[in-house]
């Protein structure tokens, strides 16, 4: 078969778990390493507990709300926000076969959960802002109490008193903006929602993980578990550390080769390279055989589809 096109490899890479899945687990060894130990700060910081600050009478105007339990419970935040793309990362890889892309859409965005569930819990430590039914979780039989300089003498469930200084940033919204947030990104990738041929359909698909992390966000505030500027503040920390990590691993959605990592255009153009090294030459013409080229023009990567489909690349 002669030269295929972007949209061939695009249809069928040969890059299975079979054939190199070992392979890339082995080279990102230490990745997996290291999110085991974010796993391990973000327990640490979860146990040591948040800073206690200062809570006068006159700022328990603000944060007499009613206490209420969760709209979105926080089980659900890992099969809203890792589960459900993992899922959409799989259904790719039995399509287009790539375990690069399977791989690292995985990997990326356990360490955008991670990282952000890490950065949340050491601000929130730092901060220790009460939350807005902080008085009831305080004083929970209304009897409020306070010593000598105005702070408050809290006698509630101690369990009730630690979280009620977790107020900012929202875990719930920055957790939501970065499992979702990523998914957007590989989304607005796989479908080349910015190919600049003007198909709205393609931002609507884009934008729906990002409604679903917003609706979250503003469940917080509705359940008074958040003040505004906390699920303000945990959706740009979450879509920050998304995009980051993203970015890590694949071009930007509006470039040519958005649609794959990173590591697949490393593997074309290596095979390029000892093509050029290997392939025989006929009057000082090199034969085209099995070669992978990049279109300069049109910044595109075609490649021989016998060796995609035999998964030798």
């Amino acid at each position: 078969m002669k030269q295929g096109n972007t949209h061939e490899i695009e249809r069928g890479c040969g890059h299975t778990i079979k054939s190199h899945g070992l392979s890339v687990a082995r080279i990102h060894i230490h990745d997996w390493l290291i999110l085991l130990l974010l796993v391990v700060i973000a327990i640490v910081l979860n146990v040591i507990g948040p800073f206690h600050r200062f809570v006068g009478k006159d700022m328990m105007t603000d944060l007499k709300y009613p206490m209420k339990d969760n709209t979105v419970p926080a089980w659900s935040i890992p099969l809203y926000a890792v589960l459900l793309p993992i899922i959409i990362f799989v259904f790719i890889y039995l399509r287009r076969k790539d375990v690069y892309d399977l791989h690292h859409s995985i990997l990326g965005i356990l360490f955008a959960i991670l990282i952000t569930a890490v950065v949340t819990e050491a601000i929130k430590n730092g901060v220790g802002r009460p939350r807005p039914d902080f008085f009831w979780r305080c004083f929970p039989d209304g009897k409020d109490e306070y010593d000598r300089w105005g702070n408050v003498k809290c006698h509630g469930k101690e369990s009730d008193i630690k979280e009620g200084h977790k107020s900012f940033p929202s875990g719930h919204t920055s957790a939501s903006f970065a499992g979702l947030g990523f998914l957007s990104l590989y989304l607005a990738g796989k479908i080349k929602a910015f190919d600049r041929r003007g198909h709205i359909a393609k931002l609507c698909i884009v934008f729906l993980p990002l409604l679903m992390a917003s609706l979250v966000g503003v469940s917080r505030v509705d359940d008074y578990w958040h003040h505004w500027q906390d699920v303000f503040a945990g959706g740009l920390i979450g879509l920050f550390v998304a995009a980051f990590c993203y970015l890590q691993f694949f071009p930007a959605p509006y470039h040519t080769e958005g649609w794959g990592p990173y590591a697949y255009f490393r593997a074309v153009e290596e095979v390029r390279v000892s093509r050029q090294h290997a392939t025989p030459t006929n009057g000082g013409v090199e034969v085209e055989h099995s070669e992978v080229q990049l279109n300069q023009q049109s910044g595109t990567t075609t490649i021989a589809f016998e060796d995609v489909e035999n998964g030798r690349i």
